[in-house]
C-alpha cells in the first residue's frame, strides 16, 4: 500500500491513506472488476456512484482516473467539480460546457468529467448536464458521484451505468485499520478497535477519524477513550441509565440521568439510540418491547422537531415505568 508519509507528515489520516489504484481498494470487488474490464476493452460509459459516505465511491473514480492518464495528463484530461464549488446551471453551461467540447488534438481516448456529490445540484443544473453529456459522449466520459440516488432526476441516471456502494463490514474495514495502526505506531487494545469500527457504522472515513483524534487526545486507544473523544454514551453509562429506569423510583431515575448527562456532555438522542439496541438485547415480553420501542420512536421524534430534552427524558423514563408495572402484571397473571 502506497503512503506519502515522509513527504506529507501533516495530511489528515483520511487523505495520506487514500486508494491510489484500484488494487488497493478494500471493497465492492465485484464493482472493481467490472471497472477494470470497462477501462482494459477501452469502453468505460457514464457512471453513477450511490450510497453513504465514506464507502469509496470517489477513491474509485479517483482511481480509475489515475490508471487511465498519466499524471502529466492528468489535469489537462480531468475535471473534478465538488458541491463546494458552484455547480449551477452557469457552471453547466460554461464551465463544464467548454471543457467537454474542447478535443484533444495529440492526445487519444478521452476526458474525464467527475461530479461529486452530485444530488445537491439544482434540478435545472441537472437538466443542463443531460444535452452536455449526449452531445459530447464522443470524447469525454462523466462520473456522477452522490448519496441519494432519489434526488439526481431520472433523465441522468438512465444515461448512466449505476453501481451501488453499500456501507463496509467490520471484517473489510479491520485489515486497513490494521495497516493505518501499525504505520502510525498507535498503542491500541483490541475492545478500541472494535469500539472504533462500531462508531464507524460502515464508514472508512470515519473509522479513520475517531482513531486518528484518539490516537492524538490518549496516550492508548481503549474503548472508554474512543467514546469519551467522539462524545459518544459509554456501554456502561448506558447500563447505568438501564438499571436506574428499571429499578429505580422516576424521580431517582431522572435526577441520575441528568446529572449522568450534565457531567459528560451526552446528548439525550445518543441516549435514545443505544437504549434502543440495548432494548433488542434484554429479554422483554413481547408487549413490552413494543409499547417501549414506540415511545422511544416517539421520543426521538420529538426531539427533532426541536423540543425540550428534559421533556422527552421524563418521557422515556415514563415509558420504561410503565414497561416495568406491565412486566409485573404479567407475572402476578
Amino acid at each position: 500500500m502506497e503512503t506519502d508519509t515522509k513527504t506529507s507528515p501533516n495530511l489528515p489520516w483520511i487523505e495520506r491513506y487514500r486508494p491510489k489504484q484500484l488494487g488497493d481498494l478494500i471493497s465492492h470487488k465485484d464493482i472493481i472488476s467490472t471497472i477494470s474490464k470497462f477501462i482494459s476493452q477501452n469502453r468505460l460509459p457514464h457512471l453513477l456512484f450511490y450510497g453513504p459516505p465514506g464507502t469509496g465511491k470517489t477513491s474509485t473514480i479517483l482511481a480509475v482516473a489515475k490508471q487511465i492518464y498519466s499524471p502529466q495528463e492528468f489535469h489537462s484530461m480531468v475535471l473534478e467539480l465538488n458541491a463546494s464549488d458552484d455547480r449551477g446551471i452557469g457552471i453547466v453551461r460554461n464551465q463544464i460546457l467548454s471543457f467537454a467540447s474542447t478535443r484533444t488534438i495529440f492526445k487519444s481516448g478521452f476526458k474525464l468529467v467527475i461530479l461529486d456529490e452530485a444530488d445537491a445540484m439544482t434540478h435545472d443544473a441537472q437538466n443542463a448536464l443531460r444535452r452536455v453529456i449526449e452531445k459530447f459522449t464522443e470524447n469525454t466520459r462523466f462520473c456522477i458521484i452522490c448519496n441519494y440516488l432519489s434526488k439526481i432526476i431520472p433523465a441522468l441516471q438512465s444515461r448512466c451505468t449505476r453501481f451501488r456502494f453499500g456501507p463496509l463490514t467490520a471484517e473489510q474495514m479491520l485489515p486497513r485499520l490494521e495497516i493505518v495502526i501499525q504505520e502510525e505506531g498507535v498503542n491500541i487494545t483490541d475492545d478500541g478497535k472494535k469500539a472504533v469500527l462500531t462508531l464507524a457504522n460502515g464508514d472508512m472515513r470515519r473509522a479513520l477519524n475517531v482513531l486518528q483524534s484518539t490516537h492524538m487526545a490518549y496516550d492508548h486507544v481503549d474503548e472508554d477513550n474512543v467514546y469519551t473523544c467522539v462524545g459518544h454514551p459509554l456501554r456502561k453509562d448506558i447500563e447505568n441509565i438501564v438499571n436506574w429506569i428499571l429499578n429505580e423510583d422516576f424521580t431517582t431515575a431522572y435526577n441520575n440521568i441528568s446529572q449522568l448527562k450534565m457531567a459528560k456532555g451526552l446528548a439525550l438522542q445518543d441516549v435514545l439510540t443505544e437504549v434502543h439496541k440495548y432494548v433488542h438485547r434484554i429479554d422483554l415480553p413481547l408487549n413490552v418491547r413494543i409499547h417501549l420501542l414506540e415511545k422511544l420512536a416517539d421520543c426521538e421524534y420529538r426531539l427533532s422537531a426541536g423540543t425540550s430534552e428534559k421533556i422527552q427524558l421524563s418521557s422515556m423514563i415514563a415509558a420504561f415505568q410503565i414497561a416495568r408495572d406491565l412486566i409485573i402484571e404479567a407475572a402476578k397473571n
